[in-house]
């Protein structure tokens, strides 16, 4: 009976420490994924868990500090350093001095959620599975650029051959038949100079030719300056759809000269850097098929080349490089536009001339930007005169004189040529 009371006694201690283990397992979880929240909110913008970002890379410094002082530093690390704590002015100096910004609002329990999250081990990302034969995956289509690039020569060898033949054997009949080839060349010469004596049939054939000419010769002139839909590669790659479309960021603060200027200037790289001091990689859920992560990150690595900025010690280094940006909107040097007064005096909307930019990944000419066009549109919109004191009085008589209440560009003299040509 004493052995059977024992063997119980085992079995409730080891139950009671499994449930113990389970619920210890599940409560790191718990505070892992909490972490993970804090971390974002409040850690983020200066750190990151693998990389040295404004501040160093935090994955596992739970073991490299005393927990007790790390509470003491996240919540006021300013009042640790005044006090001459050795650890913190050693720590404050191996970071450039950067000040450290506060956070009495986090608790312990907080404190050690984001500490949970930190000390997560690193994700191991595993290598794409071998290919059989050694050679590389092709890109979806199932077969490989050099099998269809070998049938392909395959196939005009063939037909070499095939001409080859055939032009030999056509050679050996016409040998074999000479007379019925000089009549028959006789007849075809017979027929020409039937053609050619028919004055009327000739002039028909010559105007013909001649307005068919001139149809595809002004077809082709008309484009000539046209580049609607033009899409060139930039030397950086900058994606409209994750900036202005995702991440909402308004057009005019990096264009910001179209709200005053006649010209929408091209962002400085310090405009760039305003965000991207930071911000030294992309979230996974930006990337897609075509762009990836690592794409992304590399695109950004040639902005901190070009702007000189060291990632690793988040200082510039002076070493500069221009960056040559390929211009796509060019108007004519006879063509006057102004952006200020579309886009500040008309409240003109920048999608109107250039497209849903918030979804382009490549910038591109959405609109014709010919003369026609914006004729067109300076008959179909109205100006804006609410709280603009500028057309007031002009709009007052020529309402009057129109008899409408709302006065389109046209009316208000946009199709006069020294509006736009000077």
């Amino acid at each position: 009976m004493k052995k059977v009371g024992n063997h119980k006694s085992f079995s409730r201690i080891f139950f009671g420490l499994a449930f113990l283990l389970v619920t210890s397992l599940s409560a790191f979880a718990q505070d892992a994924v909490k972490g993970k929240e804090l971390f974002n909110a409040n850690c983020a913008a200066c750190h990151k868990l693998d990389g040295k970002a404004t501040g160093p890379a935090l994955r596992d410094v739970a073991s490299k500090y005393d927990k007790e002082w790390l509470y003491k530093w996240i919540k006021n690390s300013g009042d640790l350093i005044k006090s001459g704590d050795a650890l913190a002015i050693k720590v404050f100096e191996a970071n450039n001095k950067i000040p450290m910004s506060s956070f009495p609002q986090l608790s312990n329990q907080d404190i050690d959620d984001m500490l949970a999250y930190t000390s997560e081990p690193l994700p191991v990302v595993e290598a794409p599975a071998p290919v059989p034969g050694g050679q590389a995956a092709s890109d979806g289509s199932g077969i490989s650029n050099n099998v269809i690039l070998g049938g392909l020569a395959l196939v005009m060898a063939m037909l070499v051959v095939m001409l080859f033949l055939v032009y030999s054997m056509l050679t050996k009949i016409a040998d074999a038949k000479g007379l019925e080839v000089v009549k028959k060349n006789r007849s075809l010469m017979t027929f020409f100079r039937a053609y050619a004596k028919n004055q009327f049939l000739v002039l028909v054939s010559v105007i013909m030719l001649l307005l068919v000419s001139a149809f595809f010769a002004y077809g082709w002139m008309m484009q000539i300056g046209v580049d609607q839909g033009y899409e060139p590669l930039q030397p950086i790659h900058y994606s409209h759809r994750i900036h202005a479309g995702e991440n909402g960021i308004d057009c005019k603060y990096c264009h910001s000269a179209a709200r005053v200027s006649k010209h929408s200037n091209i962002p400085s790289l310090n405009v760039c850097m305003n965000c991207h001091k930071s911000i030294g990689e992309v979230a996974e859920s930006t990337a897609t098929e075509e762009y990836s992560k690592e794409f992304y990150d590399g695109e950004i690595d040639k902005l901190y080349k070009a702007v000189g900025w060291d990632k690793d010690v988040q200082a510039y280094t002076g070493k500069t490089e221009p960056v040559k940006w390929v211009r796509i909107h060019n108007l004519p040097d006879l063509v006057y536009f102004n952006h200020s007064q579309h886009v500040t005096v008309a409240g003109v909307e920048c999608q109107t001339c250039h497209g849903p930019v918030e979804e382009m990944e490549i910038m591109r000419q959405h609109s014709p930007l010919t003369m026609g066009w914006c004729i067109n549109c300076h008959r179909e919109t109205n100006v804006k005169v609410e709280d603009n004191a500028y057309y007031k009085k002009i709009h007052e008589e020529l309402s009057k004189k129109y008899g409408v209440k709302q006065l389109t560009a046209a009316q208000m003299g946009g199709l006069e040529c020294g509006k736009c040509h000077y």
